[in-house]
This record gives structure tokens, sequence and C-alpha cells, in this order.
């Protein structure tokens, strides 16, 4: 298995935010499938994929490809979240350290993207809150 990918395992598997922080690039860029503007920087970058976090891992989720070289992964998923299967990309991209660079999610079907909106809304309104506290 690919190191960058079995990194990324061990981050996921066991909701290791400290080490998602850890591989994360200073000039990361987030490319949310719903907010239009790519995310610049590691804090932001930080908060999106912490809330997906949460939102998405449960039970149900498993990778049902995963594609990966020295600088790229690309990872197919499926999750089901109030009773909708919400079918994913995430695409993945790492620098020469393996620190990651770029990271764009994207999702299907059309529900599943309002139902994501709904929920990373509401969740990153409360981290905002909270960060401002």
């Amino acid at each position: 298995m690919n190191s960058h990918l079995e990194t990324w395992h061990e981050i996921i598997f066991n909701q290791n935010k400290a080490k998602l922080s850890a591989i994360l690039a200073e000039e990361v860029i987030f490319y949310s499938p719903i907010v239009h503007t790519p995310q610049k920087g590691k804090q932001l970058t930080l908060m999106y994929l912490s809330a997906a976090f949460e939102i998405l891992f449960n039970d149900s989720f498993q990778y049902v490809r995963e594609v990966a070289n020295d600088s790229e992964t690309i990872l197919e998923f499926e999750v089901e979240v109030d009773g909708i299967l919400i079918n994913g990309i995430d695409m993945i991209s790492w620098n020469d350290e393996g620190k990651i660079v770029s990271f764009k999610v994207m999702l299907r079907p059309l529900k599943a993207m309002n139902l994501i909106h709904q929920k990373m809304g509401e969740l990153l309104l409360k981290y905002q809150d909270k960060n401002n506290n």
C-alpha cells in the first residue's frame, strides 16, 4: 500500500485530527463540492475536513475504490447519512514532504449534496462561534 494512502487511512479511520493538521501544508487549498471559491490555507481546510469527518464518518462509511501514486490519491467512498446514500470522491495532491497541498471533494447525487450543504453549514457555524468565543 502507498505510504500516503496508509497515512490517510490512519487519519480517517482513527478520526485523528491532530495528525490531519500535521500533514496539511500551510498553503493547502480545499475545493468543496458546495462552496464555489477554493478555500485557501491550513486552518480553513482543517475546519472543512473536520466538519466532514463528523458528518460523513459513521459505520456505513467505506472506500469502494482507491488509486494512489507518490503525488496523487483518489478515493471513492460511499456512506449513508439520514437515509441518503452518498457517493463521493476525494482527490488529494501531496508534495515531496508528504504534506497535502490540494484536497478536492466531489459528491453525488444532488439530494446528497443538498443534505451535506445543510449539515456542513450548521456545523461550520458552530465551529466559527466556538472560535470567536
